[in-house]
C-alpha cells in the first residue's frame, strides 16, 4: 500500500487485488453488516418467521432471535443457543461457519500479509545489486519522463551536423517562475555559415538568458531529455564551455578580471570545433580599450583557430564590425522599444538579426532609480565623449583585410575605424605590422602594451 502502518504486524500492508484469499477475508470484515442483512432476509423467507432477527454480541457471538410465540415454526436445523424472557436464540451451521471466519479473519489476514511481504523482501534481496546499480539511472529517467509528460517540451533531433537549430526555445527554469505566456521564446540557427554569434543589446534585455537557455537545451538534449522548445535539431557537441558572470577569488589573490582571463584561457586551450562556447561580457573587468582589444582578439581566435559554435554577448559595439571581416561571424541583438522624447524603454526580450543600435546604459540606469541629476550629468558627459571619439575617428583609420575569399573571388578591403590610437608615423607603422589573422590573446596584450608606450612617448 502507499500509506503503510508502522509495522507489518499492524496489517494493511498489501494492496487489494494481490491475493484472492486475502481479499475475501477483508470482505468478510468490511461487509459483515450487509451479509447479516442478506442472511436475515433469506431466513425469513425460508422459515416464514417475519419477526426473525439476526444479531451478535461480544459474549455469545452471532445468533438468530425468534419470539417464543413463533418457536413452533423454527426448523430442525436451528440449534438453541440461549433462552431469554420472551425470546429464544439459535445458531445454524452456516451462521457458525461465518462466525468462525469473522473471528479468525484478522489473524489470517495478518498471516497472509506477512507471507506476501516476506516473499517480496526475498525477491528484492535477490535483485538488490541490480536495483542499487540502476536506481539512480531509473530515478533520472523517470524524472525526465515526468517532465516531458507534464510540460510542452519537444523531442529533439540529435545529428552529427555542425549545427544547432532551435525554434521558440525557452529557459526551463526561468519560465517556471513566470505566469503562463510571460516568457518570450526565441529562435537560434547555428550552422556552417553562421558559426559565431555576436549578441548586443542593453543590460536586463535578456542576452544572458538567451545564452544560458541555449546551453541548457543542448545539455538536456544530449542526456536524453525532451527540451523546452517547439522544435530542436542539435548537432552533437563534445563539451560546453561557459564564461559567464563576474567573480573573484580573494583567498588566492585573484581579481575578477584575472579569473575571467584564466577561464578564457582554459576555453581557448581545450575547445574544439565540436564544442559549444557560451561567452558573456568578456573583457569588462579591465579598461575599455584593453577589454575591447582582448574581446576582439579572442573572438577572432575562436573564429580562425577553433571554429567552435559560439554565442558571444558583449557591450563592445565595435565588435559588430567583425561580421564583415570574418566568415562565420554574424550579429544578433535583443529588441528594445525606446521613446527618444520621454526616455521610456520597454524590453521586448526578442532576438533579432543584426547589431544593436546603442547600449541604452543611461536608460537602464533610469529604470534602476538613479537620481535625475546624475542621469542628466551622465548625458552631458556621454555627449562630450562621443564628440571627442568621433573627432579622433575622422583623423584615424585602420585598414583591415577581409579574412577569407568569397566564392565569387577575393573580398574587397574595408576600412574599420577605431578611436584607440593617435596618429604618428611610428605608431602608424606599428599598427600596419599587426597580423590580425594569426594573433593570440597574449600577443594582443603585449602589442597593446607596446602601443600604449608609443602613445605616452
Amino acid at each position: 500500500n502507499d500509506d503503510l502502518p508502522p509495522a507489518v504486524s499492524d496489517g494493511g500492508v498489501i494492496k487489494e487485488g494481490i491475493n484472492e484469499e486475502l481479499d475475501g477475508l477483508r470482505s468478510i470484515l468490511r461487509d459483515g453488516k450487509t451479509w447479516m442483512q442478506e442472511f436475515e432476509e433469506k431466513e425469513k423467507q425460508d422459515t416464514g418467521i417475519k419477526t426473525l432477527k439476526v444479531g451478535k454480541n461480544t459474549v455469545f457471538g452471532y445468533y438468530i432471535e425468534v419470539s417464543k410465540g413463533q418457536s413452533d415454526l423454527v426448523p430442525e436445523r436451528y440449534t438453541r443457543k440461549q433462552t431469554l424472557t420472551g425470546y429464544e436464540r439459535y445458531i445454524t451451521a452456516e451462521l457458525k461457519d461465518y462466525e468462525n471466519k469473522v473471528f479468525t479473519a484478522n489473524e489470517k489476514i495478518l498471516a497472509i500479509e506477512k507471507d506476501i511481504f516476506e516473499s517480496l523482501v526475498a525477491k528484492v534481496i535477490e535483485y538488490s545489486n541490480q536495483i542499487k546499480e540502476n536506481a539512480s539511472e531509473i530515478d533520472v529517467i523517470s524524472s525526465l519522463a515526468q517532465l516531458a509528460s507534464d510540460t510542452d517540451f519537444c523531442r529533439p533531433t540529435i545529428t552529427d551536423k555542425n549545427e544547432i537549430i532551435i525554434k521558440a526555445g525557452r529557459h526551463p527554469v526561468i519560465e517556471k517562475f513566470l505566469s503562463s505566456g510571460e516568457f518570450h521564446p526565441n529562435d537560434l540557427t547555428l550552422n556552417d555559415k553562421r558559426i559565431q554569434a555576436i549578441i548586443t543589446g542593453p543590460n536586463m534585455a535578456g542576452k544572458s538568458t538567451y545564452l544560458r537557455q541555449t546551453a541548457l537545451i543542448v545539455l538536456m538534449a544530449q542526456i536524453g531529455s525532451y527540451v523546452p522548445a517547439e522544435s530542436a535539431e542539435i548537432g552533437v557537441v563534445d563539451r560546453i564551455f561557459t564564461r559567464v558572470g563576474a567573480s573573484d577569488n580573494l583567498l588566492r589573490g585573484q581579481s575578477t578580471f584575472m579569473v575571467e582571463m584564466m577561464e578564457t584561457s582554459a576555453i581557448l586551450k581545450n575547445a574544439t570545433k565540436k564544442s559549444l562556447l557560451i561567452v558573456d561580457e568578456i573583457g569588462r573587468g579591465t579598461s575599455t580599450f584593453d577589454g575591447l582589444s582582448l574581446a576582439w582578439s579572442i573572438l577572432e581566435y575562436i573564429n580562425m583557430k577553433i571554429g567552435a559554435r559560439t554565442l558571444f554577448a558583449t557591450h563592445y559595439h565595435e565588435l559588430t564590425d567583425l561580421d564583415s571581416i570574418h566568415e562565420g561571424i554574424f550579429n544578433l541583438n535583443v529588441g528594445v522599444k525606446h521613446d527618444e522624447k520621454t526616455g521610456n524603454m520597454v524590453f521586448l526580450h526578442e532576438i533579432n538579426e543584426g547589431p544593436a543600435s546603442k547600449s541604452y546604459g543611461i536608460e537602464v540606469a533610469r529604470l534602476a532609480g538613479l537620481p535625475s541629476e546624475v542621469l542628466d550629468r551622465a548625458k552631458e558627459i556621454l555627449f562630450e565623449l562621443e564628440k571627442t571619439e568621433n573627432d579622433e575617428v575622422n583623423r584615424v583609420t585602420m585598414p583591415v583585410k577581409k579574412a577569407a575569399d568569397s566564392k565569387q573571388g577575393k573580398k574587397e578591403e574595408k576600412p574599420v575605424q577605431l578611436s584607440l590610437f593617435f596618429p604618428n608615423d611610428e605608431l602608424s607603422d606599428a599598427v600596419k605590422n599587426i597580423d590580425l589573422y594569426n594573433i593570440t590573446p597574449l600577443e594582443a596584450m603585449n602589442i597593446l602594451a607596446h602601443l600604449k608606450d608609443l602613445v605616452r612617448n
